[in-house]
């Protein structure tokens, strides 16, 4: 199991704002994109541009980001763009997304989204203890093509004892991972993702709870988790999470969305029964290919 990570740990996608309302997004023909959003009472107008898609992870380039401007223009050519902006994105024409707000498409093929979800929470299911925990995060993306690839598969561990879930995550066919972590998981680089993993109905009660968030491995990409007791912050000891389902969400690198993956949880292991047996042993081959060259999580 990797270790958990700091829940409010940013990485892009990228962050605009916190706990908006009433979002419109408006592209200029020259690749401009106006932000336009309610926080705190006012209208806000943030102008984004120079970035679009992802680099594939070096410890040599930090990752692409889109430029950002609060002030509308001022801040950045000394007017207020916002004002004259005229709007030359139409209907999206891209993969399906998930926490979607607004999306679009540019002349020249490329797509804009801003995506809206609750990216920093308590672990293990708990109240929220400290500022930002709960917080809807809205998140702007600029791409072409395809998504980044979250793949996940569940099985158990430790001879059945434990719910597991394993997978990976790609882009364009190539792993995503970052370079360095701290110890409590945090990453160090710009390129390194962090995992949240949420769990349907389970011992921390109705809807869905933030289980635990966790960084993809270098250099395949892969990560894996096992739902065990842990013992919280508070110094409680909490039970295992099982769920009636997961859902595993995580910023796409660059400037490319966030990605959700969603299925249903396992039944408890039955050691008699052998499509259960079956299932374990497919499960522990493709865990060693995907995990082939690592050593963060051996089946």
């Amino acid at each position: 199991m990797l270790a958990s990570i700091l829940p409010d740990a940013a990485r892009a996608s990228q962050l605009v704002a916190r706990n908006t309302s009433g979002e419109r997004l408006a592209v200029s023909r020259d690749g401009k994109a106006l932000v336009t959003y309610l926080a705190g009472g006012r209208v806000r107008r943030v102008l984004a541009w120079g970035a679009v898609d992802a680099l594939l992870p070096s410890p040599s380039r930090k990752q692409v980001e889109l430029r950002l401007d609060y002030s509308g223009g001022w801040g950045s050519v000394g007017r207020p763009v916002w004002k004259t902006l005229r709007n030359v994105c139409g209907p999206y024409t891209g993969p399906a997304l998930r926490f979607v707000v607004v999306s679009c498409t540019a002349p020249d093929g490329t797509h804009w989204a801003l995506q809206r979800w609750r990216r920093s929470q308590a672990n293990y299911g708990l109240p929220s203890w400290k500022p930002g925990h709960g917080a809807w995060e809205l998140r702007l993306s600029h791409w072409s093509g395809s998504l980044a690839r979250l793949e996940v598969w569940r099985d158990w561990s430790y001879n059945g004892r434990w719910h597991h879930l394993f997978g990976r995550l790609t882009y364009r066919g190539r792993p995503i991972h970052g370079f360095a972590t701290t110890p409590s998981g945090e990453p160090l680089d710009s390129h390194g993702r962090v995992l949240y993993l949420d769990t349907l109905d389970s011992a921390y009660g109705r809807g869905w709870r933030r289980e635990n968030a966790f960084v993809a491995r270098r250099p395949t990409g892969a990560f894996c988790y096992g739902l065990v007791p842990h013992t919280a912050h508070t110094g409680e000891r909490r039970p295992p999470g099982n769920g009636r389902r997961y859902r595993l969400a995580v910023s796409g690198p660059g400037v490319t969305p966030d990605v959700v993956w969603e299925g249903p949880g396992l039944h408890d292991f039955r050691h008699g029964d052998a499509s259960d047996r079956a299932h374990e042993a497919a499960m522990t081959v493709l865990q060693r290919t995907i995990f082939r060259g690592s050593e963060s999580c051996r089946p």
